[in-house]
């Protein structure tokens, strides 16, 4: 049997890999190529063989995490590129995560999972799962993956890569080949850090502080709740290191349980300012409804605030709304370095957290108070089935929010260690120039409105729009300014400065001219350096093609011809037959003479023989809707006989059905019948019936609760005596007990004579229940059955009567 030719190349390069030189490939596959020996180490105790051998410090190969960490945040995806820079270009490569220390022997010293994006590029290699390789072995310049992070703990981790071109493999320990990361502080632990250092900046610093809610149907679909999600209005401080707003691990205040609760801030608001000089400023921004719009129908809010060397630390919270107790926010976020200067930016992404006061597990639960209250806790994916995070394989989960953190303005003299750079300058400059108002003191009017969107939507550029209003104008001898303000904008995506948007690479070089001599094409390409926030696609072309031409005057004996054509269908339905494909020429010899290239090809085609496959069949259909709504259910998918009947019965199936499973249907509660009233629990006067039911099956995934298990009614038999029982009385009961022995005595009798004789009642059964009303039996069985006996004149009897009636 002959190998691929894919297959051929898979297995020379494992045998340089594993250092194998041999004079000829073999006619095995390449998953046999392999030694047994350890688990993938072989791959990094790969030594490279050829005329180059080990090339350190080269750039023309280079292993990249989109965005250049270098710390990994625990179960995050990162976009991973392996690329050659122009004119070089790779045949195959070998990609794994390692972490750091380890030799790759057993299967837990690789951290972190792949994913393929492009199948026709990348797959995984078969006699090692963990690491990724070429799908098929030709030129390419560039490839990408996703790669998840480990868990916590895990430690520092190395992505290595190895390169494929001319028979020489290029494995570098440490270069451009190996990116190390190291896994990022927790941002979420027991406990909120607290600074250790007093802030030794000088002056005071000026923040914008803007929020991103990214919670959208997108990417939270499960149970989100699509008319009443909101953010509720966000509300924090800028304060001292003596004051925690709030932190993890800690108990939720009054003003926290409002805002977490009912997304209400104004007892929070009323705690910050409660602590005087521990608070520089309150910052605040409006509620928003819905939760997530696109930035070019609503602006992200933002507040600016300030801090000091005493207050420099930040915190703010809002509710994610609707829910029980669910929030975001950050808590004590240091401004100031180690360096006593001010941060410059500080971008977090935020998952939400519990504030531990409501015991609800759905964005609409019921309330339902937690007693007593638990303590401040991220959420997991662990924490509940129903729960809208849920994932049984318990990885991270989707952040819902981001802010972002600018610095825009210093005041005072600086005493940071480290020198200003361009960015410092130019941020104090700017500020300085836009707080420079010529507004006359007569004129007031209100705060800006916040920026319209652009006028343009492409990278042309266009005009944003604010707005103020005029409240007074005290002096109508003084005019008073316009109440408009435009700025030059453009589209989105056109600005690196707008981080919410999708931001593309430059171009790389042009491609070498598609012909050697005359007329052709060639083309360039681009990259996405960050998709937007909001989830969408990037729209902007990653492709340009242009006309180019190579030496005009081309050889007089030479012609010029197109690229060949798509091959022809197959002359046959079925056995052999031929193909044809074309090219055409471009440009004749220009001495007149013949142009000698071919601009017809023919090669044969095997069709299935007509003999034993006659069936020509259309392609199958796509798989229909599952046949049920929520639940196990079936799906299907067809195919229509194409062929002539006369070339016989086609025996190949025509349809096709699978298994699909949607969520499971929600099930109600089911409920017994009820039992008999038992007897009234007083013997004079005003007493009580009761009669109970079971739960049958308890409601599941959403399904209707139980209703009451237990139901009573009054009763009254007869007026009780309100002295002492006088004889008349005694001896009136000693009759009725009397005449109830006669008449139960006549009923066995009666019984004897249908043809049976009962044994006495048994004991009564436990209760079912040691409270709230529950239900007790007793036996009377056949003690014997006499010949002329019928079926339906002897029966088993029994007796129910309720027990515990008091209230659990």
């Amino acid at each position: 049997m002959k190998v691929k030719r894919s297959e051929m190349w898979r297995a020379a390069v494992l045998l340089l890999l594993t250092g194998c030189v041999c004079a000829s490939v073999p006619e095995e596959p390449a998953d046999r190529a392999v030694p047994s020996d350890g688990y993938c180490s072989w791959i990094t105790r790969a030594q490279p063989h050829g005329a180059g051998g080990r090339r350190e410090g080269f750039t023309e190969f280079r292993l990249r995490v989109e965005g250049d960490p270098e710390h990994y945040q625990p179960g995050s995806t990162y976009r991973v590129s392996l690329y050659a820079t122009n004119p070089a270009y790779f045949r195959g490569f070998t990609l794994i995560a390692l972490k750091e220390g380890y030799n790759g022997d057993q299967e837990e010293d690789y951290a972190g999972n792949f994913q393929i994006i492009d199948e026709e590029d990348t797959q995984f290699m078969t006699n090692c799962p963990p690491a990724v390789t070429e799908s098929t072995p030709r030129r390419r310049t560039r490839i990408q993956v996703f790669w998840t992070a480990p868990p916590s703990g895990s430690g520092c981790v190395l992505l290595k890569a190895s390169i494929v071109q001319r028979k020489i493999i290029s494995f570098q320990d440490e270069g451009s080949l190996t990116k190390r990361m190291c896994e990022r502080e927790p941002l979420y632990g027991e406990t909120t850090d607290k600074p250790l250092l007093d802030c030794c900046a000088c002056g005071t610093a000026k923040y914008r502080v803007t929020f991103y809610g990214n919670w959208s149907e997108k990417l939270h679909p499960k149970d989100y709740p699509r008319r009443a999600n909101h953010w509720s209005a966000l509300i924090g401080a800028s304060h001292s290191k003596n004051y925690i707003l709030w932190e993890y691990g800690g108990y939720a205040s009054d003003g926290v349980k409002q805002v977490a609760e009912l997304g209400s801030p104004v007892k929070m608001e009323e705690e910050i300012r409660q602590k005087g000089d521990e608070v520089l400023t309150v910052i605040k921004m409006k509620a928003q409804w819905p939760a997530w719009q696109p930035l070019n129908v609503r602006a992200a809010p933002s507040a600016e605030f300030s801090v000091d060397r005493t207050r420099h630390l930040m915190s703010f919270l809002t509710m994610l709304g609707p829910s029980p107790d669910w929030n975001v926010g950050l808590s004590s976020e240091d401004l100031c370095t180690r360096e006593c200067g001010w941060v410059q930016k500080v971008v977090q992404d935020l998952i939400p957290w519990d504030a531990g006061t409501d015991s609800g597990v759905t964005y609409e639960s019921p309330n339902k108070p937690t007693t007593p209250q638990e303590k401040i806790r991220p959420l997991t994916s662990l924490d509940h089935p129903q729960g809208p995070f849920y994932d049984p394989e318990g990885g991270a989960i989707t952040p819902v929010a981001r802010v972002v953190i600018e610095r825009i303005a210093r005041k005072g003299e600086q005493c940071n260690i480290v020198p200003d750079n361009v960015d410092d300058i130019v941020a104090d400059i700017a500020q300085e120039e836009k707080e420079e108002d010529d507004t006359p003191e007569t004129c007031i009017y209100s705060n800006w409105s916040p920026w319209s969107a652009c006028s343009s939507s492409t990278c042309e550029k266009g005009k944003r729009m604010r707005q103020r209003m005029l409240k007074a104008q005290l002096d109508l001898s003084v005019p008073c300014p316009h109440t408009q303000d435009f700025e030059p904008c453009m589209g989105p995506g056109c600005s690196d400065e707008d981080a919410s948007t999708c931001m593309m690479s430059e171009w790389i070089t042009w491609s070498p001219c598609s012909m050697s001599c005359g007329a052709g094409v060639r083309s360039r390409e681009r990259y996405v350096k960050q998709f937007p926030d909001d989830g969408f696609a990037c729209i902007h072309p990653t492709e340009e093609t242009e006309p180019c031409t190579v030496n005009e005057d081309c050889s007089p004996s030479s012609c010029l011809v197109t690229e060949w054509g798509e091959w022809d269908a197959c002359s046959a339905t079925c056995g052999l037959g031929m193909k044809r494909r074309e090219r055409m020429v471009k440009m004749p010899p220009s001495d007149g003479s013949i142009c000698g290239a071919e601009v017809v090809e023919v090669e044969k085609c095997m069709m299935p023989e007509c003999h034993t496959i006659p069936c020509l069949l259309s392609p199958w259909s796509d798989w229909s809707d599952c046949s049920v709504t929520c639940g196990k259910g079936t799906r299907m998918r067809q195919r229509i006989l194409k062929s002539p009947a006369e070339l016989g019965e086609c025996n190949e199936e025509l349809e096709q059905m699978e298994k699909c499973m949607l969520p499971e249907c929600p099930m109600d509660c089911v409920m017994s019948e009820w039992s008999e009233w038992s007897e009234c629990s007083k013997s004079c006067g005003k007493g009580h019936l009761i009669r109970t039911r079971m739960i049958t099956l308890e409601p599941q995934f959403g399904g209707d609760p139980c209703p009451e298990t237990t139901q009573r009614k009054t009763c009254k038999i007869k007026k009780c005596n309100q002295g002492g029982i006088n004889s008349d009385e005694r001896k009136r009961r000693k009759e009725d007990r009397k005449k109830r022995r006669n008449k139960q005595g006549r009923e066995e009798s009666a019984d004897e004579l249908a043809g049976c004789k009962m044994k006495p009642w048994s004991a009564w059964t436990d209760c079912t229940k040691l409270c709230g009303g529950g239900i007790q039996e007793r036996l009377m069985t056949a003690k014997k059955r006499y010949k002329n006996a019928q079926l339906t004149s002897c029966k088993d009897r029994k007796e129910i009567r309720a027990c515990n009636v008091h209230p659990c």
